[in-house]
């Protein structure tokens, strides 16, 4: 019995809502891969910076933290990378879905088209989530070390025999008086 006009395209809704799906999982990743982007174009900057500088302990602990950092930031770009080509073949493979759908309703050899392709999609899309939580965690990590190295600062200004912003302007309350 060969379906309805109205039943293939019920069938179809379901590929649709995932290409959907797809489609703001690539805009959302395009979005955080920019991010790294400029985090790493402005570490760069700094760093070249650095180069330019006066060699100490500070400038050398600044140097290496931020190498660190783009050594991170470029195995989140590459995890970012490869969850938007997951999106990308998931979002072409939903499409490719939707036409099975259509093809099938006529030529009933084909009708484990759909389904293969449905689960296949689904499939790639599950990589690429499992890959932007990996990305996730290291972005955490990121966060988190830029945050100890920050507040080790001032314990390094200190031993560099460098004075403290608080040193340099008395009247200016202390930060830890902002946090109280």
């Amino acid at each position: 019995m060969t379906p309805t006009g109205l039943e293939v395209l019920s069938a179809m809704i379901t590929p649709a809502v995932l290409i959907s799906a797809s489609g703001t999982l690539v805009l959302s990743t395009s979005v955080r891969l920019a991010r790294v982007v400029d985090r790493v174009r402005t570490m760069s900057g700094t760093l070249e910076d650095i180069f330019n500088a006066r060699e100490d302990a500070i400038v050398a602990a600044r140097r290496d933290h931020i190498e660190q950092q783009l050594s991170l930031q470029t195995r989140r770009g590459r995890l970012i990378q490869r969850a938007l080509t997951s999106f990308y073949v998931a979002l072409c493979v939903f499409v490719g879905t939707t036409i099975s759908i259509a093809v099938s309703a006529f030529a009933p050899a084909v009708s484990w088209a759909p389904t293969g392709l449905g689960i296949f999609g689904m499939v790639t899309m599950f990589y690429g989530c499992v890959l932007l939580v990996r990305e996730t965690r290291l972005a955490l990590v990121s966060v988190d070390r830029e945050m100890a190295f920050v507040l080790g600062l001032r314990g390094r200004y200190e031993a560099a025999g460098r004075r403290t912003t608080e040193d340099d302007h008395p009247s200016r309350p202390a930060a830890r008086d902002f946090l109280e």
